[in-house]
């Protein structure tokens, strides 16, 4: 005796779902592995929203106290920065600064505070010049300024 119709109903129709399972897991880990990375990138963009600093002194009076440049940071991002030379990169007219020549005041800040950052005066001479303050998560502010 042949196979009927039914049988070939039912195989067709296992063949389907077995189908259908394996396209619908298939999407689902796509999906899984898109909103991880969304997710990732969104924290990512938060942490970089959340860490923000600006360069707020006069341009052309900068205090030069016990043989040091005062620059003075202000936090204006949402969360606590720390302030140190291995979060902080210090330029000066394009010049990296060695981290023996800098320091902060403080060791960390908390939204809208503020905090003094020295340089030396050996590294900084009479005239025109850009400093350019590199901190957590490439952050950046130039300031332009005159001795």
């Amino acid at each position: 005796m042949g196979f009927s119709l039914t049988g070939t109903h039912v195989i067709f129709f296992i063949a389907a779902v077995i189908v259908a399972g394996a396209v619908s897991g298939i999407l689902t880990a796509v999906t899984f592995n898109i909103t991880t990375s969304l997710t990732e990138k969104c924290d990512r963009i938060q942490e970089e929203l959340d860490t923000d600093f600006k360069i707020i002194n006069d341009p052309d009076n900068i205090p030069n106290i016990s043989g040091y440049y005062r620059f003075y940071l202000k936090n204006i991002g949402g969360k606590k920065l720390a302030t140190t030379t291995d979060t902080f990169t210090i330029f000066i007219d394009g010049e990296i600064i060695e981290k023996t020549y800098y320091s902060f005041e403080d060791n960390s800040i908390q939204p809208s505070e503020i905090t003094t950052l020295y340089i030396s005066n050996s590294k900084i001479s009479s005239g025109d010049h850009t400093l350019r303050v590199v901190g957590p998560q490439a952050i950046d502010d130039e300031f332009e300024f005159t001795i």
